[in-house]
């Protein structure tokens, strides 16, 4: 196999009221909105992009926000925890200002190293901030809501609960992690060099029951392919070792291809190119409603079936910062 992902690309959740869910990812988590779609699949939702200024690979949280949608539960076959990567000075920050908003947040825990926070979105996904010792070289988005300072720089690792490791473990190694460090029944896996926005976490829970996804739980996780020839390429490789990938799939802003890992997570493998600019200037990401060309004859229908979002004037600066 010469599959070499070089880390996650975004996460896909589900989710219930769809304002509620811009409010709590633009101004509590001080995310930007860089893409306001819809589902392709199921065009009465959106499908909303939160992440750094540009929506950059490794940067990504998406959702489908379905009104009135049932909770889901969480269980073994899911993505169980979402992890932003912070700032090491910068947790203490975090805790306040979660419990200043009225999160319920956890106490703060050290492990491989690194402290973490944990909480829930108001849809109940389980989330938490990570600070990586050796710090996170990526820029955040400097809104003015979240200090800079102690902004979110992307995604840190996703953690995947199973029941039996071993055909994980072995999928994993397919897409080129690695495993890098094992405590008690979660063994940390990494993409690369390593560093945040590489790692999953597989936490190996038999007698916990299976999850059910809906509201508050993660759709899929998918890895990053620098370009579609190397996908392709990929593609053929999972194919040709047993795995059944769809065919790929054009979502507008990056190629997609979708596949089930042996312990139930959907998993897919997302091109970085060609980003969410591709449509909208980097000044604008966001503000409008866009659609890939074959629903654009059913834009007004479209339009109409969803509710209007209500965003702060900071997701769309005059100028971004230098």
């Amino acid at each position: 196999m010469t599959i070499a992902t070089n880390g996650l690309h975004h996460v896909t959740a589900i989710a219930g009221d769809p304002q509620r869910n811009a409010d709590f990812y633009l101004k509590t988590l001080g995310l930007r909105l860089v893409k306001s779609t819809v589902n392709f699949d199921d065009p009465g939702t959106y499908h909303l992009y939160y992440g750094d200024e540009a929506g950059r690979p490794g940067s990504l949280m998406t959702f489908f926000p379905f009104r009135g949608a049932p909770r889901g539960r969480q269980g073994t076959g899911q993505a169980t925890t979402t992890s932003f990567s912070v700032p090491e000075h910068s947790i203490g920050w975090w805790y306040r200002h979660l419990e200043s908003v009225g999160v319920e947040v956890g106490r703060i825990q050290n492990r491989d190293g690194e402290d973490v926070l944990t909480f829930r979105d108001p849809d109940g996904l389980v989330l938490s901030l990570v600070a990586h010792p050796q710090g996170d070289p990526r820029a955040p988005w400097d809104n003015g809501i979240v200090p800079a300072e102690h902004g979110i720089r992307g995604l840190h690792s996703v953690t995947l609960s199973v029941s039996r490791e071993e055909a994980t473990f072995g999928m994993l190694n397919k897409l080129g992690l690695n495993l890098v460090s094992e405590q008690e029944n979660r063994f940390r896996f990494a993409a690369a060099d390593g560093g945040p926005g590489s790692f999953v976490d597989v936490l190996v829970t038999p007698r916990e029951p299976e999850g059910l996804v809906a509201a508050g739980t993660v759709h899929h996780v998918a890895w990053r392919a620098p370009d579609q020839p190397t996908q392709a390429t990929w593609r053929a490789e999972l194919a040709e070792s047993g795995v059944r990938p769809t065919s790929i799939l054009d979502r507008q802003y990056f190629r997609s291809v979708y596949f089930r890992e042996p312990g139930g997570t959907l998993l897919e493998i997302a091109t970085d190119d060609p980003g969410f600019t591709a449509d909208e200037p980097l000044l604008e990401l966001g503000r409008a409603l866009k659609l890939p060309p074959w629903l654009e004859p059913s834009r007004e229908q479209i339009a109409a079936g969803l509710p209007a979002l209500n965003l702060p004037a900071e997701n769309n600066p005059e100028e971004l910062p230098a």
